[in-house]
């Protein structure tokens, strides 16, 4: 297999099988796999039969995004993984053979950050018109709705972290690969349209449930990566506390409630502990950014 595509699919059937139709029309099922992770939702298991060229794994139960990850990049045969979202799909022309002559240019690069155009279009022509126009560099991060990585660097990290269930493996997975040695490039030329409503997505305002998760996982990626993590650490908690907890009451219950929890976690977490370089540390902090979209 040249390329694997693979998705975590939960409680999204028709944006799954949206995502699914765009891809059989620019892969060949006989060089490139496509393979779906259903992460505890029965209503998608409908689709088994429609899609029968694609690649399942059923999972019963939940196991969130980040562990199901973890499984499904298992099962993958490409040379190269390319991470999809369920409600993401790639547009512009050239799009494999993009990815195929990045990768074959630069043999240290171990991961093509996609661009990520948000938003619900007509076409994928009118998806286009909206994506920026910037030029490729060398970044520290990449996002999940649209990447690609080499399957022996995957296999030469750890890994989508166990220990992460949704919000924060990205930048887990990115800072191994950094540390092995390899280059993360943000290459906007091959985009991938993520299918959310943006408007509605600012409406709706206040997400109690990606703070904690999100503060949860930071301070376990701290504690996993960082020769010394204390200062980060309370870094990390003083911004939250200030900017979050002291102005709403769910935020400081979450706030207090992630503290205790990683506390009596503390044990369980240390067992995943493996410091990074301190000169990856040093590299990943004058990386430029990666360009998110809005």
């Amino acid at each position: 297999m040249e390329l694997s595509f693979l998705i975590v699919t939960k409680n999204r059937p028709a944006e799954l099988s949206k995502t699914l139709d765009r891809l059989y029309k620019i892969i060949d099922i006989s060089r490139h796999e496509v393979l779906v992770f259903i992460d505890g939702c029965s209503d998608t298991e409908l689709l088994l039969k429609k899609y029968n060229w694609v690649n399942w794994t059923i999972s019963k139960h939940s196991l969130s995004a980040s562990p199901a990850r973890a499984v499904l990049y298992k099962r993958a045969k490409g040379a190269v993984f390319i991470g999809l979202d369920d409600d993401a799909h790639p547009i512009g022309d050239r799009f494999i053979d993009s990815i195929k002559t990045e990768f074959e240019s630069n043999r240290n690069l171990g991961i093509i950050a996609f661009q990520e155009v948000r938003g619900i279009f007509k076409s994928d022509a009118e998806a286009l018109l909206k994506a920026k126009q910037v030029e490729s560099y060398f970044t520290n991060d990449f996002v999940g709705c649209g990447f690609a990585i080499k399957k022996k660097v995957y296999d030469a990290t750890n890994g989508f972290p166990v220990w992460i269930d949704i919000y924060g493996e990205e930048p887990a997975l990115a800072l191994e690969v950094l540390n092995l040695g390899c280059q993360i490039l943000y290459q906007p030329n091959i985009k991938v349209n993520h299918r959310i409503d943006v408007e509605k997505r600012k409406l709706q305002g206040r997400n109690y449930f990606r703070f904690e998760h999100q503060l949860k996982n930071s301070l376990r990626y701290y504690l996993v990566y960082f020769p010394n993590p204390i200062y980060k650490i309370a870094k990390l908690l003083f911004h939250n506390f200030k900017k979050y907890a002291i102005t709403d009451i769910r935020y400081f219950k979450s706030f207090v409630s992630v503290c205790f929890k990683t506390l009596f976690s503390l044990p369980q977490i240390l067992k995943y502990r493996k410091p990074v370089k301190t000169k990856t540390l040093t590299l990943k902090s004058k990386l430029k950014l990666l360009n998110y979209s809005g």
